[in-house]
C-alpha cells in the first residue's frame, strides 16, 4: 500500500498511516480507543512497556479497545544518531507480518533497548538480531525492508504526525481522549491493577 508515493506498512491507519493499530474493532463502528505515544530509545517508555504492554496486548485481542501506537523520533534529535528512526522503519516491516507480530517486535526491542546515548538500533544486524526472538519474522522479505530502509520515508511521516500532535513527552497514554496515568512519581510503571481500574472498563 502507498500514500503519495510513500510507502506504508499493512495495519496502520490514519493521514498517511502513522498509526499502528490493533484490535478485534479495526475498521468496525468506533469502540473504546488506547492511544500510545512513545519513542522506541525512550528509558521510560520502556518501563512502561514492560510493565503494561502484555496488558494492553490482552486487552486489544479480546477486542475490549483497539489500541493504536504513534511513535516519535526526539531522543535521536536531543541524544545523536538515528536510532528511534531505524527502529520505527524495522517496526513497519514488522507491521507488514501482522500487528500482534509488530507488538511482539517493538516488546523484543525495548527489552534490548541500549542506554539512552548508545545508538545501537541505527545497527541494522541489531534489528535484525532482536527480530530472531519473534517467531516467524525473519525472513527474506522483512530483512530486505530493514536492511533497505525501506520504509524510512514511512517513520519520518510518522515522526512529523507526533510533532504536530500537540503532546509533549513520552510515554503518553490516551484512554477515549482521556489522558491515564502509566509512570509513577518514582518512574516506573504503575501496577497493571491500577492501570486497568483507571481504564474502568467493567
Amino acid at each position: 500500500m502507498t500514500s503519495s508515493r510513500t510507502p506504508v506498512p499493512a495495519n496502520t491507519t490514519g493521514p498517511g498511516g502513522t498509526v499502528l493499530v490493533h484490535g478485534k474493532d479495526t475498521g468496525a463502528p468506533p469502540g473504546h480507543t488506547l492511544r500510545v505515544y512513545a519513542d522506541l530509545r525512550c528509558p521510560f517508555c520502556k518501563r512502561m512497556e514492560r510493565g503494561l504492554g502484555p496488558v494492553m496486548e490482552k486487552l486489544a485481542e479480546e477486542g475490549r479497545v483497539t489500541l493504536e501506537h504513534r511513535f516519535a523520533t526526539f531522543i535521536d534529535d536531543g541524544a545523536g544518531g538515528t536510532g528511534s528512526l531505524r527502529a520505527l522503519s524495522a517496526v513497519g516491516a514488522a507491521s507488514d507480518a501482522g500487528a500482534a507480530t509488530a507488538l511482539r517486535y517493538i516488546r523484543s526491542l525495548f527489552a534490548a533497548q541500549p542506554a539512552e546515548d548508545d545508538d545501537a538500533f541505527a545497527d541494522t544486524g541489531v534489528l535484525l538480531r532482536l527480530a530472531e526472538e519473534v517467531d516467524g519474522l525473519r525472513g527474506p522479505d522483512f530483512d530486505r525492508k530493514v536492511t533497505e530502509g525501506f520504509y524510512l520515508p514511512w517513520a519520518r511521516r510518522v515522526s512529523a504526525a507526533f510533532e504536530t500532535s500537540g503532546v509533549t513527552g513520552t510515554p503518553t497514554v490516551v484512554f477515549d481522549g482521556r489522558p491515564v496515568t502509566v509512570i509513577n512519581p518514582m518512574g516506573y510503571a504503575v501496577t497493571p491493577e491500577a492501570f486497568l481500574a483507571e481504564l474502568n472498563l467493567d
